[in-house]
């Protein structure tokens, strides 16, 4: 109820323009993101520090075949874990120059975040390592950025971990 009187019940004009004028380039963005991110997760299992990639776009992923066969592409938010915990996370995320930090994932721009301390924080740490959620993962949601820019991002803040 207070909602509603505080905002209305409607956009205001303006507002719905801009979102019906982001609409039309939707799939445009979104299908160069998952590019970028099949490039991005590739990376990502090369480097020395990262103990595993989450992504079902790569073939190592356990429901690999079911994504292929559900999606047309795999997404653009690449699950990786880094080596050393919650401080080499840490180090990793403060490191990075291009991709940003935060807990809204979802944006035009590449974003990253922490997982045990952002979306699962109020779970028990027992809760979150029964879910696989470590103190070392990081979440990147991959944006429109070049990918190679991206890729050397992520290698330089790695080797802060």
């Amino acid at each position: 109820q207070s909602y509603l009187r505080n905002t209305g019940p409607t956009l205001a004009p303006f507002n719905a323009w801009v979102m019906l004028k982001s609409l039309e380039t939707l799939d445009l963005r979104v299908r160069e993101m998952c590019r970028h991110a099949m490039g991005v997760a590739d990376a990502l299992g090369q480097e020395a520090p990262v103990a595993r990639v989450i992504y079902p776009g790569r073939a190592d992923h356990p429901q690999h075949n079911l994504a292929r066969a559900q999606m047309e592409m795999p997404g653009n938010i690449i699950t990786f874990e880094v080596k050393g915990g919650r401080p080499a996370a840490f180090a990793v995320v403060k490191a990075l120059k291009i991709i940003d930090i935060s807990n809204n994932l979802g944006d035009a721009k590449s974003l990253i975040t922490h997982p045990a301390t952002t979306t699962h924080q109020r779970l028990t740490p027992e809760a979150r390592a029964e879910l696989g959620v470590t103190e070392g993962m990081l979440r990147l949601s991959v944006g429109l950025e070049d990918p190679q820019d991206l890729i050397e991002d992520l290698a330089q803040a790695l080797k802060a971990a």
